[in-house]
């Protein structure tokens, strides 16, 4: 059966501003979404209130609707186009299940007669109530935990006298695990319960019994109209159950899994999912087994929906699962669809891998004073990475070299920790950095089946690290001149950075390179195909390896390569890595539209990133994605491989940016304002000293490299003074203190958690008005793209203010001059490209307090709010192909846009949430009023001051 051909016209429900627990792997499933229905003639209209994403961008859908996620906004634009037949609400995570539900119960789809596709309601219903899905797995004869339902205080406890602890409380419909905890003893079971209770939309929760110690499985299924299901991938938690799974280490496919099991398991998902309703799309499964011989499989939940999973697995197979769901959700037969990666074999051909996937999550805690660092079944983390290899070790390591956390892989810098009690405390209760612990635990001689006993981590999995371990001591036993091919060979085969073997033989990182260079031992290039090789896949999406040469029979030696350089000019774009607090999503939307914009320049591009979640990441974005660490060694290999006319380092945030030396010393050109322009932003010495020059006034300043330091510079600058580390991303570290005491506690923090780092001291305004601008700059001619002004007086981050576009109350001599600050800027830092300054306007004067000559996280809400592609232009600019001069700049913007920022407290409970310089919102969204009498410019107005913290 082809498409439903009385389909014409779809309605998207995206999933808002980014949260921790729902982030950017809804943009990506709901772009490629978009991407795939209106490939099949369809309209596409899209609601989503988050300026930031490129689900949101004007080519993604023929109407996009930036509003509120509510039944309100729903009916508005039912009304406004009567010709919507269906809706789709399984991109946008759990946000959209739920505002689909609630309209479903205000009979809102059948009064304007829209049927939904790619689940139904009874599937939500059945997978969200903790109650009814219990009931069905009894129904249907698959295994569960024993649990049962609570809708009040009183059926908790006696459910909990009848159970007995340890316990698990689940709240119904709810997000990345919010309100689930585990009870270990009776005293805190009360406070847990309401909690739950609390969370859970409807007041119900699920209490069963801890599955402490059991391995945990995801499996990702597709189905069509016809009952066909494939399973897309197979995905093993590292973790055992306890650990949320956004909150997990997790490995695709699963590889402590006995056939047998593995295919017992296969089964029951695909039996749980024809069980959950008539419907064609997407599902993703999860179990767990219990650790023994017998490997008894229990069910734990079926989410109906893409998930951030599937983002995983798609990256990870090369199966583009939100394009193929939508599809199905049409109405077509897997078979009927073509594999998008091969070209050649269906979409009902499973896919298979003959490389590892590893992804970690990337938490953020520093962002969060006192938050309770250990995980459980609320998830913490705000991001993830993936890493690529032929082995699980190999994975494992780029997966640690993604992170962007100072450091350079398992082991081998010098950093892990040496606190026998501090180890065990960290394997105990489940830290964030465990996977470096676990091998700090091995390094120390601590046995493996203690390990294994305190973490409940398989065996395997430990065995891994030992053999990384072990290599490593063999290794240090030799120099740089006296190492081994076949031992620099294991070692770059089993993931270790050049900068590790160097820890390892005392020498520098340049040094293994060149060694690395002599013998010939070189990355190659392998193919992510869906099929492990069986077919010719026609996609350029690949990842990094090493490989032994190869001898023919003429005594020929090579490896095999399977990325081929072209002849066409080409131009590199570094991604942006995991998400985190101050680098989010916006910089995916500037990368892919910088991307977008060289290719109609005619060049090729080549994406280098290791974010699953993103669109940058997808495989058709680039003309060749390398799914690689943004880690000096991947990057330069990549470049000497493909040989680019240069790299463009500013649409990838703080990321891309701290490359830029690094390529300014190795000669590769940097796209658009030089290193030395973006060094001389970054220092504020020098920086000053330019402002000085062009008569702009800022704060007065200092700077301190001791706590001495710092106090004797109190006394010239004055109370109250703001306190920073220079090169951080997001505020890290800044604070407004009041006096001695308070300055010398936040230095010596600082100095001790950064060291090395030069602190500067600002004289804060108090009492201040905040502003910035972005604006696009060729070397000649500078246009502000905008101009806002934050409802937050100064001292709040301006990634966690309320950001009004245009200004509403600056008056036209302060405007003037934040025109011609900006312009003088822009020309005096020779910036070709896009650049945001910010201000601070005290007693109509206008100081300046930063500029940052790159993407900013307010590009794309001005692109957005004004219907501009700037980074289109910026990009073009950047590769000197135009002139800022050659564009028609014509935005239109009706009333006032307000960015909205969001936070994730709820996740953190305890935490300090005031306001200050360290930037804490996860996401934003975006909010057009007509005029400022607009009660809810009024309600943000009068708040304003409330959260400013010192």
């Amino acid at each position: 059966m082809p498409k439903d051909n009385s389909i014409k016209s779809v309605l998207i429900i995206g999933s808002g501003p980014i949260v921790i627990g729902q982030a950017c792997e809804f943009d990506y499933a709901g772009s490629q979404s978009a991407r795939s229905i209106r490939e099949e003639g369809i309209e596409v209209i899209l609601i989503n209130s988050n300026p930031a994403t490129i689900m949101t961008d004007p080519s993604m859908a023929d109407h996009v609707y930036l509003k509120p996620l509510t039944t309100k906004s729903i009916i508005e634009i039912l009304k406004e186009h009567p010709q919507i037949d269906a809706v789709l609400p399984t991109m946008g995570g759990q946000t959209a299940l739920n505002l689909c539900l609630e309209a479903d119960e205000k009979g809102i789809w059948a009064d304007f007669g829209v049927k939904l596709i790619g689940v139904d309601i009874n599937a939500i219903n059945i997978t969200e109530d903790r109650e009814q899905f219990k009931q069905l797995l009894e129904k249907i004869e698959i295994p569960a935990a024993p649990a049962r339902t609570a809708t009040s205080f009183l059926q908790g406890k006696e459910i909990a006298q009848e159970f007995g602890f340890p316990l698990v409380i689940r709240p119904s419909f709810t997000l990345g695990g919010t309100g689930a905890a585990f009870v270990h003893k009776k005293e805190d079971f009360d406070d847990l319960l309401t909690k739950g209770l609390e969370a859970s939309p409807i007041h119900e929760v699920l209490i069963d019994k801890a599955l402490f110690g059991w391995k945990e499985y995801e499996l990702e299924l597709l189905r069509d109209k016809n009952d066909n299901v494939v399973i897309i991938c197979s995905i093993e938690n590292m973790d055992p159950m306890g650990i949320h799974t956004g909150d997990s280490i997790t490995v695709a496919p699963a590889m402590t899994l006995s056939d047998a099991t593995f295919q017992k398991m296969r089964d029951m998902a695909i039996k749980m999912m024809r069980s959950i309703g008539n419907f064609a799309g997407g599902c993703n499964v999860q179990f767990a087994v219990s650790p023994d011989e017998r490997e008894d499989i229990v069910a734990i939940e079926i989410n109906p929906r893409v998930s951030r999973s599937s983002a995983l697995a798609s990256k990870a197979t090369g199966y583009p699962i939100a394009k193929i769901a939508s599809k199905l959700a049409l109405g077509y037969h897997l078979d009927e669809l073509q594999n998008q990666i091969t070209k050649s074999t269906s979409a009902l051909f499973e896919p298979t891998l003959d490389y590892v996937i590893v992804k970690i999550p990337r938490w953020n805690f520093d962002k969060f004073e006192g938050a309770d660092r250990t995980l459980g079944l609320q998830m913490k983390s705000v991001g993830e990475v993936m890493g690529i290899g032929r082995s699980f070790q190999e994975a494992l390591h780029k997966a640690t070299q993604s992170l962007e956390i100072k450091r350079n892989g398992l082991g081998a810098d010098g950093k892990g920790y040496t606190n026998y009690e501090q180890i065990i405390e960290k394997l105990t209760f489940a830290s964030w950095d465990r996977v470096f612990v676990i091998y700090d635990a091995i390094q120390m001689g601590i046995p493996l089946s203690r390990i294994h006993e305190i973490t409940r981590i398989d065996m395997w999995f430990l065995k891994q690290y030992e053999e990384l371990y072990t290599l490593e001591k063999e290794i240090s036993n030799f120099k740089i001149d006296t190492l081994p091919k076949e031992l620099l060979l294991e070692a770059k085969q089993k993931g270790f950075a050049d900068r590790q073997i160097a820890h390892m033989i005392g020498c520098l990182e340049s040094q293994v390179h060149k060694l690395r260079e002599d013998m010939n031992i070189n990355r190659v290039y392998k193919l992510v195909d869906t099929c492990a090789a069986e077919f010719t896949a026609k996609t350029p999406y690949y990842y990094s390896t090493f490989e032994a040469e190869i001898e023919t029979a003429d005594g020929k030696r090579y490896v095999h390569n399977e990325s081929t350089v072209t002849d066409r000019k080409k131009i590199v774009v570094l991604g942006s890595g995991p998400n985190r607090i101050g680098q989010g999503i916006e910089f995916d939307y500037s990368c892919v539209h910088g991307v977008l914009a060289a290719k109609e320049c005619g060049y090729e591009t080549i994406m280098i990133n290791c974010n699953p979640e993103t669109v940058s990441t997808d495989f058709d974005t680039a003309d060749k994605l390398y799914f690689e660490p943004v880690f000096w060694e991947h990057i330069y290999d990549i470049i000497q491989h493909e040989k680019p006319e240069g790299v463009i380092v500013q649409l990838g945030g703080q990321t891309a940016l701290k490359l830029a030396e690094k390529l300014s010393k190795y000669g590769i050109k940097i796209i658009g304002t030089s290193f030395d322009a973006l060094d001389l932003a970054e220092d504020r010495g020098r920086f000053s000293e330019l402002l000085t020059e062009l008569k702009i006034p800022f704060p007065q300043f200092g700077i301190a490299e001791t706590a001495d330091e710092a106090s004797a510079l109190a006394d010239k600058l004055d109370f109250p003074l703001l306190v920073r580390p220079s090169y951080v991303l997001g505020g890290q570290g800044m604070k407004i203190v009041i006096n001695k005491k308070e300055l010398e506690e936040h230095v010596i923090d600082l100095l001790r958690s950064i060291p090395g780092n030069k602190l500067l001291l600002d004289h804060y305004l108090d009492g201040a008005i905040e502003a910035e601008a972005d604006a696009i700059c060729d070397g000649e001619n500078v246009y502000i793209i905008g101009i806002m002004e934050h409802i937050e007086p100064c001292g709040v981050h301006s990634g966690d203010s309320n950001a009004t576009l245009p200004p509403f109350n600056l008056g036209e001599f302060v405007m003037q001059q934040i025109k011609d600050h900006t312009k003088k800027i822009a020309l005096a830092l020779k910036t070709v490209g896009l650049i945001n300054i910010q201000f601070a306007i005290k007693d109509d004067m206008v100081y300046i307090i930063e500029a940052n000559p790159r993407a900013s996280r307010t590009v794309p809400f001005i692109a957005k709010a004004y219907g501009e592609p700037y980074v289109n232009y910026a990009t073009k600019v950047m590769l000197g192909h135009n002139k800022v001069t050659d564009f028609d700049f014509n935005p239109h913007l009706k009333g006032y846009a307000i960015k909205q920022p969001v936070f994730s407290f709820s996740k953190f409970a305890g935490v300090n949430k005031a306001l200050g310089p360290e930037m804490k919102s996860t996401g934003e969204s975006i909010l057009f009023i007509d005029d400022l009498k607009d009660d809810q410019f009024y309600e943000l107005y009068s708040r304003r001051k409330m959260y400013l913290s010192k």
